[in-house]
């Protein structure tokens, strides 16, 4: 057990070296399979002279739409040049994306992201990001594999001790609607805040909690070492959930012909992802793209872990945006009132489609 805890919080550190600060693999490599002269994007010509545009990430799969694009040159094609930024938190990358210090955003629901579209500041979410593929969600509850026969249904979570890394949040949401399942809220579970997915993982292994909501590749980690469970899958308790969101700031929503660009090979990239996950083309060769580029380094994890759903169109789940809304507004946690038409922009994904088409 305690070798698991050890091995997660190493990748916990690997991917968080570099906080507050640009990651050291920040230049994009030449393309692989492709060239620079628009074969990808015909008809779009590519800014001149390249522009420099900042994306605050942390280098998980979910980011595949920023790091395949980076690795098959895509959005050097197009004129980009992408800088990877590391935030302490994702207030301060909030607060960077509204001064125009950070041009796009790899983030999760939180209420200080709408609090601050409601103070005036210029922050829309733009695209997906990710959101669970039904029967294989990578974002869950996980419960104590020793508690498998104890806690079988929803109402088994009552007064049990269960994690999440932070309230006010996407965390909180989701554990709130498995809870909803069995008729409680988190106010009937004895909820722990635990910061990091590695130190969840330990407070399993050493019978600390009863569960948690954790994302991959910890799951599989845990899993595999008979620590967790994945227990129920959350196309049972939240269908209609957006796990995370792709957001542009003030800088790149004044530069509509970065913001187009930029969303071209966003969407292209999404596209190698779903072929490769769901159709099994060129796995090999975006697994070994995301094995050097994002945190999760060994390629075997690939096979194990539930994948992250990425919506090759590029929309975000309307429902579930406003369905997040509700669920802040309800609680006192926004000073305003926000419908998920104020708070997502169509247009650039509406554009990328316009040149692409429809996935097939």
């Amino acid at each position: 057990m305690k070798k698991i805890a050890l091995i997660l919080v190493a990748v916990l550190l690997l991917s968080m070296f570099t906080i507050g600060c640009s990651f050291q693999a920040s230049k994009e490599e030449p393309p692989r399979n492709g060239n620079t002269q628009g074969g990808h994007f015909p008809g779009v010509e590519p800014l001149s002279p390249p522009v420099k545009v900042t994306v605050g990430m942390k280098q998980v799969v979910s980011d595949a739409g920023v790091l395949i694009g980076m690795a098959k040159g895509y959005y050097k094609e197009l004129g980009i040049e992408i800088e990877p930024v590391q935030f302490n938190t994702g207030q301060d990358m909030i607060n960077a994306l509204g001064a125009g210090q950070l041009d796009v955003g790899c983030t999760v629901s939180a209420s200080g992201l709408f609090n601050a579209m409601l103070r005036g500041i210029p922050i829309k979410i733009v695209a997906d990001k990710g959101v669970n593929v039904p029967g294989k969600g990578y974002y869950r509850l996980v419960i104590r594999k020793d508690l498998v026969d104890e806690i079988q249904d929803y109402k088994d979570l009552k007064g049990r001790k269960l994690a999440i890394v932070g309230t006010a949040s996407l965390d909180e949401i989701a554990l709130d609607r498995v809870l909803n399942k069995g008729g409680m809220t988190t106010q009937d579970v004895d909820l722990q805040v635990i910061r990091s997915f590695p130190d969840m993982v330990a407070a399993m292994s050493n019978g600390s909690i009863d569960g948690g909501m954790l994302i991959e590749p910890f799951i599989a980690a845990a899993v595999e070492q008979n620590i967790a469970d994945p227990w129920k899958d959350p196309s049972e308790y939240d269908p209609d959930a957006q796990t995370a969101l792709l957001v542009y700031g003030k800088s790149m929503l004044e530069r509509p012909e970065v913001a187009k660009r930029f969303m071209l090979a966003y969407i292209k990239s999404l596209r190698d992802y779903n072929d490769a996950f769901f159709k099994n083309i060129n796995k090999d060769e975006i697994v070994s793209i995301l094995a050097e580029y994002s945190v999760v380094k060994d390629k075997a994890l690939y096979d194990k872990m539930f994948p992250v759903g990425l919506n090759p169109d590029g929309y975000v789940k309307m429902k579930g945006i406003q369905m997040d809304l509700d669920w802040y507004s309800k609680r006192g946690l926004l000073k305003g009132e926000l419908k998920a038409e104020d708070v997502v922009d169509n247009t650039y994904v509406d554009y990328a489609l316009s040149v692409l088409g429809k996935y097939e």
